[in-house]
């Protein structure tokens, strides 16, 4: 390499330019994202998720004090079923056919001061030993606060009924005992009413275990039939 003299100096070797570094931004895992666009649909989408969020749990909290509210304002207590009576006056099982006649009567207590109740559907079940035997319809109405309302199911007729071992021993001490063990179960759809609103419907169940003396011929057996509340379920 030829020598560069200046003067009769000598300086050295001619030292080359410095080359110009460029970096890549996203190599290396440092700088911005290499697609602006991209970085803004990210940053976009997080602060959508993040107001969802803050909407979702302010909905959640303001549904509960209202709830709380309106609970502290209504109270609501428990509607009360009671079988007042009931009479049977046939309930004879001969090869697998049960011939029956029953009569229930129904008081219905809304012990509530600022709730109505709508019984769009009243449908009464009756059972023995598990098995349905009878149902009926009754007569819809609409309940307001603080009263009493009653009602009656009759059920009769005749219908199969199989009765495994167990079961029909069960059937023959009834009868030798003069009293049977029946089980009425009321299914209604309803409506509240919290003065000029309704709710949706609800479906609550009504479970009434009787046990009810037979009379035969205007003569009770020696059992006598006492009052029943029955059990509320809102399932």
């Amino acid at each position: 390499m030829a020598e560069s003299h200046l003067n009769g100096a000598y300086y050295g070797p001619n030292i080359p330019p410095p080359r110009k570094a460029y970096h890549r931004p996203g190599r290396d895992g440092g700088g911005c994202c290499c697609n602006p666009f991209s970085c803004c649909c990210s940053c976009i989408a997080n602060c959508i998720c993040t107001c969802i969020c803050q909407i979702l749990i302010t909905l959640l909290v303001v549904v509960g004090i209202l709830a709380l509210v309106l609970w502290l304002i209504f109270r609501p207590n428990t509607v009360k079923f009671y079988a007042t009576d009931a009479s049977l006056t046939e309930f004879n099982l001969n090869n697998n056919t049960l011939r029956f006649n029953l009569a229930m009567n129904l008081t219905i207590r809304n012990p509530n001061k600022r709730i109505g109740i709508y019984y769009d559907r009243i449908e009464a079940r009756a059972f023995y030993q598990g098995q349905r035997f009878s149902s009926v319809d009754l007569q819809p109405f609409y309940q307001g606060h603080k009263t009493t309302n009653n009602m009656t199911a009759a059920f009769n007729g005749t219908n199969i009924v199989r009765l495994g071992d167990k079961e029909m021993s069960s059937y023959n001490d009834d009868r030798s005992s003069g009293t049977y063990d029946i089980q009425v179960k009321l299914y209604l759809r309803s409506r509240l009413k919290f003065a000029f609103v309704k709710s949706g419907r609800v479906k609550p169940k009504i479970e009434c275990d009787l046990k009810i003396p037979l009379r035969s011929n205007g003569t009770a057996a020696p059992g006598v039939y006492e009052s029943t509340r029955c059990d509320f379920d809102w399932r």
